[in-house]
C-alpha cells in the first residue's frame, strides 16, 4: 500500500470539509423543522439529535405531558426515517416487540412456519414508558439494540438501516416502574433529562396548540442521507488532548482508579462503552456546531448525559444527598482545569 501524498491528502481534507459544510446546512434545516413543533427545549433537541447523528440510542427521562412522544415522532418525519411505537406494559412479551412465527397451511394441506415481524423492525423505534414492562421484556430490546438483528426460533433476521432506539422513561419514584437492568442503560449512547419547559416556551405552547391549526414539521433527510452524515461523523479527527480527556474523565469515574473522592461515593463507574459514546458523540456536538473538530468544550457538555446512567453511587453517598450528577460535575471539573 503506498504512501498518501500530500495533495492526496489535501484533497482529502477538502472533501471532508465539502462534506461538513452541507451536513451542517442540513443540521440547520432539521433544527428549524423540529423547532416549528417543539418550544424550548433546546438541550433536550440537541442532545437527542447527537445520539440519532451518532448512530446510538437515547433514553428520554422526564414525568410524563413534557412532549417526549411528540419530539420522537417528529424527528422521524424530519429525518425521514419510518417509525414504529411500542407502548410498554407490564403484560407486554417479547414476541409483542421482535415478532413470532405462525404456522401456514397451503392447498395440499402441507404446514410451514412464517415469521410474522414485530414493530422492532422499523428505523426509529419509540418505545414509550420502557420502565414499565418486566424485565424479560426489557431485556428481549438488548440484543437488538446492540447486535441490530433479533433471533427468533433460532433464525437471524436483520434489522433495517440505520436502526435507533428513542425510548423514553418516568422517573422511577413512580409507581408501577421496574428499574432498567445496568446492562440495557449501558446500550444508549446518551441520557437525556427533559425537565419542564422555561416561562416563555410554556406560554408559546398554550397559544400555538390550542388552536385550530397546529405547525407541522417536513421532512428534511432521508435514511441514505443520515447514513452519510454519520459516516462523515466517525471520519472527523479527534485531537489527543480531546482524547485524553475522554480517557482521564471515564477512568476517574471509577471506584479503584487513584480518585479518593470516587472510591468513597461510586459502587460501580462507566466501562469503556462510555468513552466510545464520548468519543462519536463530541464529534458530532462539533459538526452540529460547525466545527471540524471536537474540543474538550464539548467534553465537559456531554459528560452528564453520556456517564449518569453508566455509574451507581454506594449506599453511604445516597444517604448523604449526594446525586450522580454531583460527582461527574466535580469530575468534569478537573479535565477542565
Amino acid at each position: 500500500m503506498g504512501v498518501m501524498k500530500t495533495s492526496d491528502k489535501l484533497v482529502d481534507e477538502k472533501m471532508i470539509v465539502a462534506s461538513a459544510e452541507k451536513a451542517l446546512a442540513d443540521i440547520a434545516i432539521i433544527h428549524k423543522e423540529v423547532g416549528k413543533v417543539i418550544f424550548g427545549q433546546e438541550s433536550v433537541i440537541e442532545q437527542t439529535l447527537l445520539a440519532v447523528l451518532s448512530g446510538g440510542h437515547a433514553l428520554l427521562v422526564g414525568v410524563p405531558g413534557l412532549a417526549k412522544t411528540k419530539l420522537v415522532t417528529t424527528l422521524a418525519t424530519v429525518l425521514g426515517l419510518n417509525s414504529s411505537r411500542i407502548q410498554f406494559t407490564p403484560d407486554l412479551m417479547p414476541s409483542d416487540i421482535l415478532g413470532s412465527e405462525v404456522m401456514d397451511q397451503d392447498e395440499n394441506g402441507r404446514r410451514s412456519f412464517r415469521f410474522v415481524a414485530g414493530p422492532i423492525f422499523t428505523q426509529l423505534l419509540m418505545a414509550d414508558e420502557i420502565n414499565r414492562a418486566s424485565p424479560r421484556t426489557q431485556s428481549a430490546l438488548l440484543q437488538a439494540m446492540q447486535e441490530y438483528h433479533v433471533t427468533v426460533a433460532g433464525q437471524r433476521n436483520d434489522l433495517p438501516q440505520p436502526f435507533h432506539v428513542l425510548a423514553t422513561q418516568n422517573p422511577l419514584e413512580q409507581e408501577g416502574t421496574y428499574p432498567l437492568p445496568e446492562a440495557q442503560l449501558d446500550r444508549f449512547l446518551m441520557q437525556v433529562d427533559v425537565g419542564y419547559p422555561e416561562l416563555a416556551a410554556e406560554r408559546q405552547i398554550l397559544l400555538e396548540t390550542t388552536g385550530l391549526d397546529e405547525a407541522e414539521a417536513n421532512p428534511v433527510l432521508d435514511a441514505a442521507r443520515l447514513l452519510d452524515i454519520q459516516h462523515l461523523i466517525r471520519q472527523m479527527p479527534v485531537s489527543e488532548k480531546v482524547v485524553d480527556a475522554i480517557l482521564s474523565l471515564v477512568r476517574s469515574a471509577r471506584p479503584g482508579n487513584g480518585n479518593a473522592a470516587t472510591d468513597k461515593n461510586v459502587a460501580w463507574g462507566p466501562g469503556p462503552r462510555a468513552g466510545q459514546s464520548l468519543m462519536l458523540c463530541a464529534r458530532a456536538r462539533a459538526l452540529y456546531d460547525g466545527r471540524l473538530a471536537p474540543s474538550i468544550d464539548d467534553i465537559v457538555a456531554l459528560a452528564e448525559p453520556v456517564l449518569q446512567h453508566r455509574m451507581a453511587l454506594t449506599f453511604a453517598a445516597r444517604a448523604e444527598g449526594m446525586s450522580v450528577r454531583d460527582v461527574i460535575s466535580s469530575l468534569v471539573n478537573q479535565i477542565k482545569g
